[in-house]
């Protein structure tokens, strides 16, 4: 079992299993009290007259108390996310960190501003922690990439996988949890999905370029389509026709 959960682990392109085990660590060092909550969660005083920037990227690692929508959360994080790396993204690690950047810039923006905007502000001053509505954003991008694929959920009901956003949105209702979190991810992944897949095709312009320095932090590998060796797509050499052939 230890060394299934170990390959499983090894198998799982740079991107995921980074966020993946940067998530569970700091998760976990603060259920053990190892880590203070307190020095992670994003505070927009904190950062500019403190210079606490580091708040701009810890808050998206820390997933609340270890209970079963952390699981649902990690489960989510796991699958989707390395589903994107390995199929969307597959060669294009840069464009994949790109992706997450951008949806941690736009998820930050929008509970700056709205934490300006009056009668919603107080709402906006709750999330002080975008660790879930990142994850959304991965589920909502790979639900708008592939949403002819049948899912069921829970075996109670079966869907496209076009509507899982909107499923996942309604369970986390139920059960109790904030509508706003998985809203933002929602928000932030169609920006996304506008500004990468549709705008370039009405346009033929792509906003989204991922720059020239995040490229030179991945050495992507070019992806090989193998083809079977016994299958020509041009007319063989002379020197193979046999003679009888030629005659």
């Amino acid at each position: 079992m230890a060394q299934a959960v170990e390959e499983w682990y090894k198998q799982m392109p740079i991107i995921t299993r980074s966020y993946l085990t940067a998530a569970i660590v700091t998760t976990i060092g603060c259920s053990l009290e190892i880590i203070s909550p307190y020095n992670l969660y994003l505070n927009p005083k904190l950062v500019v007259k403190q210079y606490q920037v580091w708040r701009l990227i810890t808050n998206f690692l820390y997933f609340r108390k270890m209970d079963l929508d952390f699981l649902f959360h990690m489960f989510f994080l796991a699958r989707y996310c390395k589903l994107l790396e390995e199929n969307s993204f597959r060669g294009r690690t840069a464009d994949f960190f790109y992706m997450l950047l951008f949806g941690a810039t736009v998820l930050t923006g929008i509970v700056l501003v709205g934490g300006m905007i009056p009668y919603v502000s107080e709402s906006f001053a709750r999330i002080i922690f975008l660790s879930n509505s990142l994850t959304f954003m991965m589920v909502y991008v790979w639900s708008k990439q592939n949403p002819f694929i049948h899912m069921s959920f829970l075996g109670l009901f079966t869907f496209t996988a076009a509507y899982l956003p909107w499923v996942l949105l309604g369970f986390s209702v139920l059960v109790g949890a904030s509508a706003w979190v998985d809203l933002l991810g929602m928000i932030a992944g169609h920006a996304y999905y506008f500004l990468e897949d549709v705008y370039p095709r009405m346009t033929g312009r792509r906003p989204l370029k991922t720059p020239a320095v995040i490229k030179a932090l991945f050495a992507d590998e070019p992806v090989v389509v193998a083809r079977p060796a016994n299958v020509r797509f041009a007319a063989p050499p002379v020197d193979e026709v046999p003679q009888n052939q030629m005659r």
